[in-house]
């Protein structure tokens, strides 16, 4: 087992390349997944592992096995309930605590297969309980409670629901208990066995309020045993009652709970030791947690193990009716304990899992049998860790065995022979409350002793705990399952972060081998793992959100024997015959002798073979080999087998008897089928396989060899050579070569060894100069030669020597001449044989000769001289200044000139010294000795270095310290003295600060360190906290940078500045290291292959991140760098990708932070880990999808454009999985930027707004989408000009050629055909230009009513009018100006948040009637009563008719006393809506007599406009709900489209519009602006805003203010006279824009308008807005100037516009200004789809909120009509058309400010005229009679009027076919307005302004009173009198003062 002292710092690089090359083996293989949306809670199998059940918060799952595919799912929450409720299901119980919406967290899911069912239990409903099909878990089994009907009621009890706990986090276990025996009237009944924590009042998870209330406590016992008997009466399921009894509960006393705390950890059974009687009985254990005491600091968690028995033990199943034992009458409880007692055990238990296993006790035997099953509890433990820290926890296991005899001993100390250090009585269970542990004179029988006895029913602990030592250690283990598999014990162990380990332990349970493999990254294992019934080869577990097959063996990743053995897994064997590392089972015939090798039979019984011999002669002849057989291999006995040579090459194989190590004869390799030899080699390979059935099973090598080449490869050392090696090779002196049969030789002598060999014995020869001859003596070992053998001296050149012999073993190599043109030159030294030139005398020892030449490399004396030492006879030439030879004898001693130095380096070191000075230069000393003590700095003296030292060139030493600073020459004394030019200075580095002060603890930080003289010295080291180095430095002068290592924990730490290895520079510096940034999530997780899309990074803590790259694995191109946007934003574009990877799973990501791998601290491996364990796995991941792809609208690859005009393109794209954003695209024409409109899932819309004109006449239109770059066409510029030149040429000729005689009409002719071609062109041009206007229009506009579609989603919405200022406006049009002037507040000074709502104080809107207190009393009565006199319809008719008689009541009184009227009767509309119908009657009457059709055509009576007011009471719902979206988005895009072109500020007129008189007739170039503002003001600092360079400041400020308030009413706005703007040119320079000032040109007289190009604004330059001190005063509204002294646009005469053209506008056309009308065209079509929503929804019928006002009104008209035998359609048809549409829609569409709270500016209003009339159209029955001479605004609309007349008429028609309503349903609609809206008037001001009129004509209408029958009868006139009287006298004064 490898070291596990693996530190953090060991692992790093070991992590970074295990990312890198990906996850190595893990030893178990994750084979199905199943995910889950919510938390998992629980799963179960069933019996046969066919079917997975899996509990998740609020979700139910039927998963099918093995594939985990889903096949039932159920939702079972969220659901209202109330911990502090009872459960619903209890038919008396009531709650008086509000209920919310809470999650269901499951506690219990336990099959019952004898029963078919699920037992499921949630923590809702106070831990309630449900019966569910095995079959279809969405199927409930058995209702519970159970219904009474057809039998008697059912009693049902808290007890029976309480079950399970009721809060997320408090713990539950169930177990269900099954009877023994077979099946029948005697058997018991199935059991519930739950373990709950209490979560009643007193404990930490009930809800901290006051209430006292508690449904638990007496309802749910920590531990019961309940009936499950789901066949049987329904009246006891889930009750204790089972002998009976109440026994069946273990429950701890009230005030022992905050002692006892309990939480459970697994239920499970467990058989006893096999009894002495004659059946087996079974135990129930439940594994639990007392918690610590919070409030007791002392007290520790500790780990239990409860049993309860199950049956009488002893007794047989079938004996008797089979009683169940009492839970208290056998429970006893025993601590575990894991590792050493107190705070160093490990004393919190976490999960638990039976199993027998092979366990050793005693000293193994020699050899070791194989001991024999324990039975034994393996539990996972963890010690208690502050919050947050990671926990430490460890493997135990313990004995049953030990657990029995604990329990026997408690049971016989408690009741026979007492200690009371051993066990006691639970006095803290309510059923414990008794006698102690006492002596008794009883003998407890071996059932007592396990069980108890009804004598004895006394809840046990005993007090000393069971002991285990940790056998294994981890960090966050979260559960645990065993196995136990060919005498090995297996361990799976889940861990916190999601891994699932593997340890394989032998019989003394030690761990032999440990596997591990991440299953879900970062989820924590849940406790419980279960092996799949069907196939223990799988493994089931479960974490935080999904449900896991796992194979717990991955054999197939070894390839060999030795691997799959060696890996020591015990699920791994090696299968022989099929060569594959497998699963027992997986392997054929497993189960026979040698088939298949466990890990346990060890290495050794791998399959092997031994060939004999092993090694062949190549010369021999062999025909056949002997194979040996080791290890494991089954008999082979009748198996087809041959031996396989490779290359297809297979021999005969035979085997000789049936032994077991038995042997195989092969027929040989044919020689003619040898291998080839490798070059340089003497030997080759042959691999041989044994092949059996096909297959070959087992392989060994042998070896052929050649003696031959053996001599022949190495020519030098042929005889050592020969006679060394390992095959069997002979020297042949004669022959001079190397044999493999000493027969071959003919020598008389044989050579035993290498020494024998004859040899060169090498001598060290002097250095040779050049150019001499020399003679050079050879002495030779072993020549074994006569002196007739020629010899030659080679010394590896072309040129040979001769060699002479001076006697047997010395040879002269006479006259011998080298030459070398280097400095020096070392030549071998070889003897050959003459006669044999490749044959040479061995030389093992490389003999070697020196060549020198004294004129090369040495440059000056100390060089020459210096060679001395080398044996280089050389002097120097002074008066040559060359080295040459020296041929004197003896040699004249020379002087060399002074040390001329001529560079050091560096200039500066400090005062401590230390710094290598390297001085460079010549005559620096000849040798080394020269210079020891030769170099000074001043005073101060530099050690030189001998390894550094180059003779006469360089001196490197090290400087000494020096007293102070001081700066002075280089002196080098060497006989003569020299002197550096430079002087070498002596200074005192300074380090001030770090920059920056903090950063990750990961390291990568890049910090500068600042100070001064941070250059000086050679050596510089940075340390942090004296440890660790700061790497990758860099300096100047005045900073070094470095990047800073990584540390363990957060701190501070001190940062040391080191020069030469001395102190510390400045121990004051500081640098902090922070947590490391954390990565949260990238979004998108998808990129096309081409990479490049913006991956957004969300986190936390990356201001201190440096630099980013990010990685995906795999299948990444390139590592991409990231961008730092905020403390929470990084933004990487996406690595390129394969093509191969398009469409598989998510390629997995990781980012380098400043450098370093990005890994998850939480995750962090700890000093248990393996690294295999602890290898990054990257928690992101990346879905690559093919690249999009896109083509032009109708696939075209050519598309023809003229230069000049505006261009829209249509791209159409191929549906796609990337989800991209509209800012993702970017198309281009050739290098100009196509600016996109609109961005659907199928079409992108962009246009160009500048000119294309460009000397190339093709340009590529390229979209891009990150990296990918597509061209989907060619667009062409021009083209056509030429073809109608030609054209005209021809036309020319033929004209010219036919018509030759008739020259006058010749000439008119072509006149006219210019003229037409003219028109043509100016047609065609016009046709084009409106295309593209509406294209680019609608493009632009959609793209801004998208925007704007989700601001009003994201903002406050549509700025509606309340209902009372709607009523107001809409009441008295024609006053809402006055009103607003005097009512409506001014604006105020605006801050950063915007005002309060302003409050518009109409006199008729609710609130104080102001009137002198002096005048109260008579005009409140007088009031009252003429109130009550308006309130008789009699009176009021009559009225109304005396005043309409009047002459000189004009229409507008008529208006305004039926709005008035409206007003006071708003409380009582059904009152009002009788008086109305009454009035209408009259007018039919009055109609019908005339001409009916112009009944309701205008307002001319009080009750048109009091028809009017009810129409727009009643529509308003209507109004507001449906159409004012549809309506507002119309106004929004009508602005957005004239602010599309230009617009004159003076005369109104803009280039869009749809209105002819307000059509700017001039082809304005204009160009947008990308304008980047800030203004503190309506919520937002700082925007971009797109403006015309053609716009006024005044324009600029508007839509700068429209920008800013969008969200905000406009009555709240600023106003333009009330703002500045400012622009910063450059940073110091700032003007503020006006519209006329001091640089305003003057054209003809008249003063132009400044404009943003007048002040030549560039795109994205920054402006500022503020509130203006003072207001600007020096031009009055715009468009109110004297066009005689200004003009903005456009001259006022065509006079003056023609004659500027020709200066300022020359390279237009010159056309005629209708030819603009097309651009109302263009209005209109990019309005279309905008317009026919809003008729759409005015016209529409919603089922929800039918038109009940209009529905009652239609028929009533119709009714009328029937009355009066009006069966005309028509008229109809007007009567409604004259109601509704044209009385209340037309009012609307053109007066939208009584909708909104918006600027209706006089162009919007000349729109929406021509859209009224349209609407007005289409609502008529008369045909349209349209010419030429017709009205544009009749015109513009014509082609969409039939289809608007359809919509019209079927919308009459579903209001005709709705069913009748009555009366009383219209009452209750209009009562129910009123009340909505009541007290929103003030009706007092109403009655007060009706009653100026009756006082006006007092006499008329006490005439008409009394000449009414029914007034007179009445006597209303005197009433009438009653109130002039009481008002009479104060009237007009009371208000003239009000």
């Amino acid at each position: 087992m490898a070291p596990r002292e693996r530190g953090a710092k060991g692992l790093a690089p070991l992590l970074l390349l295990l990312a890198l090359l990906g996850s190595p083996s893990a030893g178990l293989e994750v084979q199905h997944k199943f995910l889950s949306p919510t938390l998992t809670n629980n799963f179960a199998l069933d019996g046969l592992g066919s079917k997975i059940y899996l509990a998740a918060v609020n979700r139910l799952y039927q998963l099918s096995g093995p594939n985990l595919t889903l096949e039932v799912e159920e939702q079972v929450g969220p659901v209202p309930d109330n911990p502090l409720c009872h459960a619903p299901q209890l038919p008396q119980a009531s709650c008086e605590h509000p209920k919310v919406l809470t999650n269901n967290y499951n506690k219990i899911l336990q099959p019952d297969p004898e029963q078919g069912i699920v037992v499921v239990c949630g923590s809702i409903y106070q831990g309630f309980c449900q019966l569910r099909s095995m079959a279809n878990i969405s199927a409930v089994a058995v209702s519970f409670p159970p219904g009474s009907a057809g039998g008697d009621p059912v009693t049902v009890f808290p007890s029976m629901l309480n079950i399970a706990a009721n809060h997320p986090n408090a713990s539950t276990v169930g177990l269900v208990l099954r009877p023994a025996g077979p099946a029948g009237g005697g058997r018991p009944d199935t059991r519930l066995l739950v373990g709950a924590t209490y979560t009643g009042f007193g404990s930490p998870f009930f809800p901290r309020n006051q209430s006292l209330e508690d449904h638990r406590f007496e309802n749910t016992p920590e531990i019961a045993i309940r009936a499950l008997n789901a066949r049987g009466d329904l009246a006891k399921l889930f009750t204790f009652d089972l002998n009976p009894s109440d026994d069946n509960i273990f429950k701890i006393k009230q005030g022992a709970k905050a002692r006892h705390k309990l939480s459970f950890v697994r239920a499970f059974l467990h058989p006893a030791p096999p009894p002495r009687g004659p059946a087996a009985a079974a135990y129930a254990y439940l594994a639990l947690n007392s918690e610590a005491n919070a409030g007791d600091k002392e007290s520790r968690s500790h780990s239990l193990l409860a049993r309860i028995c199950l049956a009488e033990p002893g007794r047989s199943a079938n004996a008797s009716a089979g009683e169940t034992k009492k839970l208290t009458e056998s429970y006893i409880q025993v601590g575990l304990q894991c590792g050493a007692g107190g705070g160093d055990g490990f004393t919190r238990l976490v999960s638990v899992f039976p199993a027998a296993a092979p366990l050793r006790l005693g000293p193994p035997a020699a050899p070791p049998p194989p001991p024999p099953p324990q039975e034994l509890l393996f539990g996972v433990f963890e010690r208690a860790a502050p919050p947050g820290a990671r926990q430490h926890s460890a493997l135990c296991a313990f004995r049953f065995a030990d657990i029995e005899r604990g329990i026997r001993r408690a049971r016989n100390s408690c009741f026979v022979e007492p200690d009371s250090g051993l066990v006691t009585v639970l006095d803290s269970v309510v059923q414990g409350t008794g006698p102690a542990c006492e002596k008794r004179n009883i003998q407890l029988q071996p059932e007592q002793l396990d069980c108890g006895a009804a004598h004895l029913q006394h809840p046990l602990a005993i007090l000393q705990p069971i002991k285990a030592t940790p056998m294994f250690k981890y960090q966050g283990l979260t559960s645990v399952a065993v196995s136990s598999v060919n005498n090995y014990t297996v361990v799976f162990l889940g861990t916190a972060n999601g891994r699932l380990l593997k340890i394989n332990l032998n019989s003394d349970m030690k761990i032999i081998s440990r596997k591990s493999v991440s299953v879900a990254y970062g989820e924590s294992v849940h406790p419980i793992m279960q092996f799949d019934p069907s196939d223990s080869s799988y493994l089931y577990l479960m974490t935080s959100y999904q449900m896991t097959r796992v194979k717990v063996a991955a054999c197939d990743q070894y390839a060999t024997c030795t691997e799959c053995l060696a890996a020591a897994d015990a699920y791994c064997g090696w299968c022989t015959m099929e060569t594959r590392c497998s699963l027992q089972h997986e392997c054929v015939n497993s189960t026979e002798p040698n088939f298949w090798t466990s890990a346990s039979e060890g290495v050794q019984q791998c399959p092997s073979m031994t060939i004999m011999p092993s090694e062949i002669n190549i010369d021999s002849d062999n025909k056949a080999m002997i194979i040996q057989i080791n290890g494991n291999i089954p008999s082979l006995s009748g198996m087809e087998m041959s031996c396989d040579y490779g290359n297809n090459i297979y021999t005969v194989a035979k085997v000789p008897g049936n032994d077991v190590n038995y042997f195989i004869y092969c027929n040989f390799l044919p020689r003619e089928k040898y291998p080839t030899f490798p070059p340089n080699q003497d030997h080759v390979i042959v691999q041989t396989a044994i092949r059996v059935n096909g297959k070959n099973i087992v392989w060994a090598n042998f070896t052929i060899y050649d003696c031959k080449r053996t001599g022949n490869i190495y020519p030098k050392t042929a005889c050592t050579s020969c006679l060394s090696t390992k095959w069997k090779c002979y020297w042949c002196t004669e022959k001079y070569m190397c044999v493999s049969n000493y027969s071959d030789c003919e020598d008389s002598l044989k050579m035993n060894g290498t020494t024998d060999c004859p040899r060169i014995v090498p001598a060290s020869l002097e250095p040779m100069p050049t150019g001499a001859s020399q003679d050079i003596m050879i002495s030779l070992a072993n020549a074994a030669f006569s002196k007739d053998t020629v010899l030659e001296c080679h010394f590896g050149t072309d040129r040979t020597f001769e060699a002479r012999w001076v006697n047997t073993s010395t040879i002269q190599c006479s006259s011998v001449l080298l030459h070398t043109s280097e400095k020096s030159h070392i030549f071998p030294v070889n003897l050959q044989l003459k006669d044999k030139p490749d044959r040479f005398i061995d030389s093992p020892q490389m003999m070697t000769v020196e060549v020198y030449n004294c004129a090369t490399g040495s440059a000056d004396c100390s060089q020459c001289l210096g060679r001395e030492d080398l044996g280089h006879r050389c002097i120097w030439s002074e008066s040559s200044s060359l080295c040459r030879l020296n041929t004197e004898s003896p040699q004249i001693p020379v002087m060399c000139p002074a040390p001329e130095i001529r560079k050091i380096e560096p200039l500066s070191g400090p005062l401590e010294g230390g710094t290598l000075l390297t001085i460079r230069g010549r005559n620096l000393g000849r040798r080394f000795s020269d210079v020891v003590n030769a170099v000074k700095i001043g005073s101060v003296r530099c050690a030189p270095l001998w390894d550094r030292y180059m003779v006469s060139e360089a001196v490197v030493c090290r400087t000494g310290e020096a007293p102070s600073i001081f700066s002075d020459v280089v002196t080098v004394n060497v006989s003569r003295e020299g002197k550096s030019r430079e002087r070498y200075s002596y200074v005192l580095p300074e380090v001030q600060s770090v920059a920056p002060s903090a950063g990750p603890k990961a390291g990568g930080t890049k910090v500068t360190i600042s100070g001064s003289n941070l250059s000086v010295g050679s050596d510089l080291r940075v340390l942090v906290n004296s440890t660790k180095q700061c790497t990758d430095l860099t300096r100047t002068a005045t900073t070094i940078t470095c990047t800073m290592p990584a540390v363990e924990l957060t701190m501070a730490v001190r940062v040391c500045v080191q020069f030469e290895n001395k102190s510390c520079i400045n121990d004051n510096i500081t640098f902090k290291y922070e947590r490391n940034p954390i990565i949260t999530d990238i979004n998108p997780k998808r990129s096309q292959i081409s990479g490049g899309r913006i991956i957004t990074l969300g986190g936390h803590g990356f201001l201190m991140v440096q630099n980013v790259s990010m990685v995906v694995h795999s299948i990444g191109k390139e590592q991409t760098n990231c961008k730092v946007h905020t403390d929470t934003m990084i933004t990487c574009p996406s690595p390129a990708a394969s093509n191969l990877t398009v469409g598989s799973k998510p390629a997995l990501v990781d980012f380098y932070i400043n450098g370093r791998l990005y890994m998850d601290d939480r995750l962090a491996p700890d000093e248990y880990m393996y690294p295999e364990e602890a290898q990054h796995t990257s928690k992101f991941g990346l879905e690559y999808y093919a690249n999009p792809q896109f083509f032009t609208a109708k696939k075209e690859k050519w598309i023809k454009h003229h230069p000049g005009e505006p261009l829209t393109l249509v791209i159409h794209k191929e549906p796609d999985n990337l989800s991209l954003e509209s800012d993702e695209y970017q198309v281009k024409i050739g290098l100009i930027s196509c600016e996109i409109q609109i961005v659907s899932d199928k079409v992108i819309h962009c246009s160009v707004n500048e000119s294309l004109s460009t000397s190339e006449r093709q340009l590529p239109v390229t979209i891009q989408v990150g990296k990918f770059n597509q061209t989907i066409a060619m667009l062409h510029l021009g083209g056509g000009e030429t073809a109608i030149i030609v054209s005209i040429v021809i036309c020319s000729i033929l004209l010219l050629l036919s018509v030759v005689g008739l020259f006058v009409f010749c000439t008119k002719s072509r006149r006219a055909e210019r003229y037409w071609q003219k028109t043509l062109l100016q047609m065609e041009e016009m046709e084009s230009q409106i295309r593209e206007e509406i294209r680019k229009g609608f493009a632009e506009l959609q793209t801004d009513m998208t925007d704007l579609t989700k601001e009003l989603n994201r903002s406050q919405g549509i700025p509606f009018l309340e209902y009372k200022h709607f009523v107001t406006r809409t009441f008295f049009p024609k006053c809402s100006s006055l009103y607003e002037e005097r009512y409506v507040l001014p604006y105020q000074q605006l801050n950063s948040q915007v005002g309060c709502q302003v409050q518009e104080t109409h006199p008729l809107l609710s609130g104080e009637w102001k009137i002198p207190e002096n005048c109260r009393p008579n005009m409140e009565e007088g009031i009252a009563l003429f109130s009550t006199l308006l309130n008789n319809k009699h009176f009021l008719i009559v009225f109304v008719h005396a005043l309409e008689q009047q002459k000189d009541f004009a229409v507008r009184d008529r208006c305004n006393l039926a709005s008035l009227l409206t007003i006071a009767l708003h409380g009582k509309l059904e009152y009002y809506t009788s008086i109305m119908k009454d009035l209408l009657v009259d007018l039919i009457d009055a109609s019908a007599s005339k001409n009916p059709k112009l009944m309701l055509r205008r307002t001319e009576s009080v009750v048109e406009k009091m028809l009017t007011n009810w129409m727009s009471i009643c529509m308003y719902s209507f109004l507001r709900e449906t159409v004012g979206e549809p309506f507002f988005l119309l106004l929004c895009a009508i602005k957005q489209q004239i602010n599309k072109g230009s617009i004159d500020a003076i005369t109104g007129k803009a280039r869009y519009t749809l209105n002819e008189e307000w059509l700017l007739r001039e082809n304005i170039e204009a160009k947008p602006r990308n304008l980047n503002v800030s203004f503190q003001g309506c919520g937002m600092d700082s925007l971009s805003v797109r403006v015309m360079d053609t716009d006024t400041l005044s324009q600029v400020k508007e839509k700068i203010l429209e920008a800013f308030c969008k969200n905000v009413p406009y009555s709240q706005w600023p106003r333009v006279e009330d703002v500045d703007l400012e622009w910063f040119a450059t940073s110091t320079d700032s003007y503020v824009l006006r519209d006329l000032d001091d640089t305003s040109v003057v054209e003809d007289g008249r003063k132009k308008l400044n404009t943003l190009a007048h002040y030549k604004i560039p795109e994205g330059a920054s402006l500022a807005m503020s509130l203006s001190d003072k207001k600007d005063t020096t031009l009055s509204r715009v468009k109110d100037l004297d066009t005689e002294k200004y003009f903005h646009l456009v001259l006022p005469t065509d006079e003056l516009i023609e004659h500027k053209k020709s200066h300022r506008q020359s390279h237009r056309k010159k056309v005629l200004p209708e030819i603009y009308l097309t651009r109302l065209l263009s209005t209109k079509g990019t309005l279309q789809k905008f317009l026919d929503d809003l008729f759409k929804a005015i016209l529409c019928m919603r089922e929800d909120k039918p038109p009940v006002a209009i529905k009652y009104f239609f028929d009533f008209l119709e009714e009328q009509a029937e009355k009066r035998g009006i069966s005309d359609p028509d008229t109809l048809h007007i009567w409604k058309t004259n109601s509704l549409p044209l009385r209340f829609w037309v009012n609307i569409l053109k007066n939208p400010q009584f909708v909104f709270d918006i600027d209706k500016t006089d162009h919007i209003d000349a729109c929406l005229s021509v859209i009224a009339q349209a609407f007005i159209d289409a609502c008529s029955i008369s045909d349209l009679q349209l010419g030429k001479d017709s009205p544009t605004n009749k015109l513009l609309y014509a082609k969409e009027i039939p289809e608007y007349r359809k919509i019209v008429q079927r919308y009459y028609k579903q209001i005709h076919d709705m069913p009748p309503l009555s009366e009383q349903e219209m009452n209750a609609h209009l009562a129910e307005e009123s009340r909505k809206y009541r007290n929103e008037f003030n009706t007092n001001v109403a009655m007060a302004e009706i009653y100026k009129y009756a006082k006006r004509y007092r006499t008329q209408i006490v005439n008409a009173l009394d000449s009414n029958p029914t007034t007179r009868r009445t006597q209303l006139q005197h009433k009438f009198e009653q109130v002039i009287a009481l008002m009479e006298d104060n009237i007009y004064e009371c208000c003239s003062e009000a």
